[in-house]
């Protein structure tokens, strides 16, 4: 047994308008109309996950609705706590940075370093302490930036 195009279409089409218990349930409806093999052929034709569909019929069943525990699919980076904290740390870069003094890459070399990077921008900045990210998580997003933390060799002239 095969779907049609506009079979597959429509099955794409609602998915994606529907979320959490409502597709799982579609999905189950969907299986339970095909038959024995219905959660193979949807995972074969439109990519639905078969575990998904076997939850969804265990909700369809039982009459109970799993709970979808988003909230705990991890932390969010500290850019989406604070939205301003990139470009903070950025403008604080530019004024310490200096390019390879060799010459022999673009990387930008900082004076500072991530802990003093962060007190600026606790003192200058006015970050609450609680809220702002540890100097190692700072460091990360220096590096992010392109920016190195290493000594700044003085060349000779």
């Amino acid at each position: 047994m095969t779907l049609t195009e506009a079979e597959k279409q429509l099955h794409q089409e609602t998915i994606k308008a529907l979320r959490g218990a409502e597709k799982r349930r579609y999905m189950a409806r969907v299986a339970r109309t095909l038959g024995r093999g219905g959660p193979s052929l949807l995972e074969r034709e439109l990519g639905w996950s078969r575990q998904t569909i076997r939850k969804a019929t265990y909700e369809l069943e039982s009459g109970f609705t799993c709970v979808d525990d988003y909230a705990s699919r991890g932390r969010k980076r500290a850019e989406a706590h604070l939205p301003d904290l990139l470009d903070d740390i950025q403008t604080i870069a530019e004024q310490h940075s200096q390019t390879d003094p060799t010459f022999h890459s673009t990387r930008l070399y900082l004076r500072l370093s991530a802990a003093s990077v962060r007190e600026q921008l606790l003192t200058a900045y006015g970050y609450p302490d609680a809220t702002l990210p540890s100097a190692e998580v700072i460091r990360q997003r220096l590096n992010a930036l392109g920016y190195r933390l290493r000594a700044v060799k003085k060349v000779a002239r």
